[in-house]
Parts: C-alpha cells; sequence; structure tokens
C-alpha cells in the first residue's frame, strides 16, 4: 500500500512539472498516461479514490510548494503556520482528484466506460476547484499547453475544455485492444489541435493598428522592506524617476503595480500630485493602493486626475482567503492569526463590482488586481473591453515557481478573451501580453525598471468569451448522464 501511495505521487509530481517554470510538457504526458495505465487497474471505486487523492498530492505538491513563501516574509509572525497551510491545501485540494477518480470508477462498470468517466469525473473535479470555497483554479491541467500552438483551443473551449481534451488524449490508447489504433487517434487528436492553434497564431506578429503606448513601472521592492518607513520613502522616490524618465513616443499612461505607494489613497494630495506631474507629456496614471473608508479597507486599482486625487477607483472584489482576510479574523487575532497582507481583525473588504474603465482614447480596461487574474470568469463582461490591465505585487511569491504560474495564467486569459493584457508587477514580472498569450515585452523578476510598449491590437471575441464555463460543464453533466444512464440499465 505505501509503495503504491509513493508511486502515485511520484506520477503527480511528473504531471505538475508540465506548469511553469519547468513547462516540461512532454513529461506531464508521459506522466498522465502512466497515470491513466494504472487507474485501469481499479475496479473498487474507494481504491481509485485513494489513487487519485495520492496522485493530486503529487500534482499540487509540485505546482503549489510555493505557497510557504509568503510565510517568511515575516517569519517571526507567520513562520510556523507555513508546513501546515502546505500540508492543508495540497491534501485538500488534492481532494477533488479523489472525487474524479472515485466517481469515475464508481460510474464505470467496463474499463472504457471507466476510462470515459476519468476525462469527466477529472473534468467536473477541476471544474468544482475553480468554484467551490470561493475557488482555486491554480494551475489547472490544460495550462501545460501554454508554450504550444495547443492553448489557442482556450479561446473555444476556455481552460477546462483544454484539460478535458488532455485527458481524452492520453485515455484514447487504452480504449482500444490495438494499442497502435489508439495511439494514432490521439496522435491524430493532438495534430488536428496543433493545426487550430498554428492557423490562429498566424496574425500574432502583424503590427498593431492601435496608438496607445504604456509605460509599465517595476520598483522592485521585496516584501520584507516594502512597508519599512526606513526603505518605503526610496521605493516612491524609484517610481516617480522611472516615470519620469524620457519616452522616445509620446505616452498615453503610466501604470504603477499593486500597493505601490504606502499611504492611503488621496491622503497624501501633494505626493499625488508629484505622481501626475513625473508623468511625460501629460500621460495618466493607474496605481494599485489601500484605501479607507470609514471602518473599512480596500485594495484598490486608482486612475489619477490632472491634480493627482483620483478620479476612479476600482476595489478589489476577489480577495485572497487567509491572505487579505480571514473568515472570524477579529476572533482569531486573539490568537497571533492574522491575514498577512491585509489589516488586523477582519482584513480588507471585498469592492462591490466589477466593471470598465474608460479611458478615451485610450479604451475601455477592464481591471484586475492580482490573484483575480487567476479566474478565467472574471475576465467576462457584459460588454467587451478594449483591453485587460492586471496591478499585482508578487514580491509574495518568491522568486520561482510562484510568480511564473501567475504570469502563465495572464497569459491564458489573454488567449481565452482574445484581448491583450498588460501587467504591472512590482518586482515582476510586468508584462504586455498580445490576444494570442504571447509576451511581447517583459521586465524580468528581481530588477527595477520603466517598460515602454505599445499595446497590441485586440482579436474578435471568441466563443469562451461568450459562453465561459457554461458551454463545457454542459457537456460534462451530459458525460455524466450517459454514464448514470448505462449504470442503470445494467
Amino acid at each position: 500500500m505505501r509503495m503504491r501511495f509513493a508511486v502515485a505521487v511520484i506520477l503527480g509530481g511528473g504531471i505538475g512539472v508540465g506548469q511553469a517554470p519547468l513547462s516540461l510538457t512532454i513529461v506531464s504526458l508521459l506522466a498522465l498516461l502512466l497515470t491513466v495505465a494504472a487507474f485501469t487497474i481499479f475496479e473498487n471505486w474507494k481504491s481509485a479514490a485513494w489513487f487519485g487523492w495520492a496522485v493530486g498530492i503529487g500534482y499540487f505538491g509540485s505546482t503549489l510548494f510555493w505557497i510557504v513563501e509568503p510565510f517568511f516574509v515575516e517569519p517571526e509572525r507567520h513562520g510556523w503556520m507555513a508546513p501546515f497551510a502546505l500540508g492543508f491545501m495540497v491534501g485538500g485540494i488534492a481532494l477533488f482528484w479523489a472525487l474524479g477518480f472515485g466517481l469515475a470508477a464508481a460510474m464505470g462498470q467496463t474499463k472504457s466506460q471507466r476510462l470515459f468517466g476519468l476525462i469527466v469525473g477529472l473534468g467536473l473535479a477541476e471544474l468544482l476547484r475553480s468554484y467551490v470555497f470561493t475557488g482555486f483554479p491554480w494551475g489547472l491541467l490544460g495550462y501545460i499547453w501554454l508554450d504550444t500552438p495547443l492553448a489557442q483551443l482556450a479561446a473555444i473551449f476556455g481552460p477546462h475544455g483544454l484539460g478535458a481534451f488532455t485527458i481524452g488524449a492520453v485515455v484514447l490508447p487504452f480504449l482500444f485492444t490495438k494499442r497502435l489504433v489508439g495511439l494514432g487517434l490521439a496522435a491524430l487528436l493532438v495534430l488536428s489541435g496543433w493545426g487550430f492553434g498554428t492557423f490562429q497564431l498566424r496574425d500574432s506578429e502583424q503590427p498593431s493598428e492601435t496608438t496607445v503606448r504604456l509605460r509599465l513601472i517595476q520598483p522592485n521592492a521585496p516584501q520584507n522592506q516594502k512597508w519599512d518607513p526606513q526603505f518605503a520613502a526610496g521605493f516612491f522616490q524609484r517610481q516617480l524617476a522611472l516615470t519620469a524618465t524620457a519616452s522616445e513616443k509620446p505616452l498615453d499612461l503610466v501604470i504603477w503595480p499593486e500597493a505601490a505607494i504606502t499611504f492611503w489613497l488621496d491622503s497624501e494630495p501633494e505626493l499625488q500630485r508629484k505622481i501626475v506631474e513625473a508623468a511625460p507629456g501629460g500621460a495618466k496614471v493607474i496605481l494599485g493602493a489601500r484605501r479607507i473608508e470609514g471602518q473599512r479597507f480596500y485594495n484598490s486599482l486608482a486612475l489619477l486626475g490632472e491634480t493627482g486625487q483620483s478620479e476612479y477607483v476600482y476595489d478589489k472584489t476577489h480577495l485572497v482567503p487567509f491572505g487579505e482576510y480571514i473568515p472570524f479574523g477579529s476572533w482569531l487575532s486573539r490568537f497571533g492569526i492574522y491575514g498577512m497582507a491585509a489589516e488586523e481583525g477582519g482584513g480588507f473588504t471585498a469592492g462591490g463590482s466589477h466593471g470598465l474603465m474608460d479611458l478615451a482614447a485610450a479604451g475601455k480596461v477592464l481591471p484586475l488586481i492580482c490573484y483575480e487574474a487567476i479566474f478565467p470568469h472574471l475576465t467576462r463582461s457584459e460588454s467587451r473591453p478594449d483591453w485587460i490591465l492586471q496591478l499585482t505585487n508578487d514580491a509574495w511569491f518568491g522568486q520561482l515557481a510562484g510568480p511564473q504560474q501567475h504570469l502563465a495564467q495572464a497569459r491564458m486569459r489573454a488567449i481565452e478573451q482574445g484581448l491583450p493584457l498588460a501587467r504591472a508587477a512590482n518586482t515582476g514580472v510586468s508584462a504586455v501580453i498580445d490576444a494570442n498569450g504571447n509576451i511581447v515585452a517583459s521586465l524580468g523578476l528581481g530588477v527595477s525598471g520603466a517598460l515602454d510598449v505599445d499595446l497590441p491590437k485586440a482579436k474578435n471575441a471568441t466563443l469562451y468569451s461568450k459562453t465561459g464555463d457554461w458551454g463545457m460543464l454542459i457537456v460534462l453533466l451530459l458525460g455524466f448522464a450517459s454514464l448514470l444512464t448505462i449504470r442503470m440499465r445494467n
């Protein structure tokens, strides 16, 4: 039993190396093939669920190991929580995979039915973890294709459809007595998706017709120094200097990252006026800041007016659980448990709406703050934006996998919506991404600088931008209903 568990964990870890920063898609697919082969020996749903949980532990352990990083920003305060957080996070999220594997074994009475059930079960499990308990769709399986043309399928089916496509491709070889037939069909499926993606990418190098010129500011303020009064003034001056740098072309927007200023928004009019005055040629400035209103605190994005005062404010609507807020925070604070990025006690308050920001000639923008970019449904809106803007502070995530995976997910949002995306990150990676998910220009991790780049053009509205996850949910539920009908008849 222990040997089986260890092997399952290793297989899950192998699947996980397909995620950024390694992005070893071939290794991930081989591990998936071996996982499916091992799954076929389980006819009992309990054994299959146990196997799925072990695979999930390996997968999420190799993907989410970086979550210990925030606990060591203030190790004397939060360090003791790190092993518990990693263990509960990985073990808890792996339960969704246990559900998927167990459901597949329970619904199928034959090997082929169980394999089909694995596509359905794991697909539903990934959808569930994207929404249940506020959702956590980090490291979805389909992301292993990001650096290949196959990622363009997300514009049609979304990330969950891409994940189901992946499972379907590795299941096919096991559905036929002659494995070569199954392998041939799997190869044909992958090549068809590859061809479609290549066709979609054909215009990725065409020049943009846009005249919007952006400057992204990356101050590189380490999280353990960012709020320290000894360093905060220096980081502010660094951002001012980067903002004031001469530009070869006229700028439309200067964009500072999440929580770029350490004072409360609109509490220091003179400092905010200096920010606006530093922008070359009267370019508008967008920045991230904390905002206070009565007894409530907000993580906000603000467009500054000519005098420096905010003229548009977006308050983050999807907060990080146990980071920006903690349920029963006031009570838990008595035991020394606080949200790491929040005020003591209850933490930040979620904003009430998620609308578009009208920047006139610069177009209509969908604003996102940090964590919000991992949720595909948050990039959908009633009226289509011209581009997406993400402000983030990835200093919390360390220098290894966390920032790279966060960037990868932002790239997927661009593909899904067919829209360019600009992201200003405190410590990197700041980037401008085109509508096909390609990085047009970027500033790497751990450097400070200003990145001037023209905004790429948008594509026509994608199918996924219109249907969201509803289309894939209906397909998976139909698959589930088919399996249930067959089982009831038998």
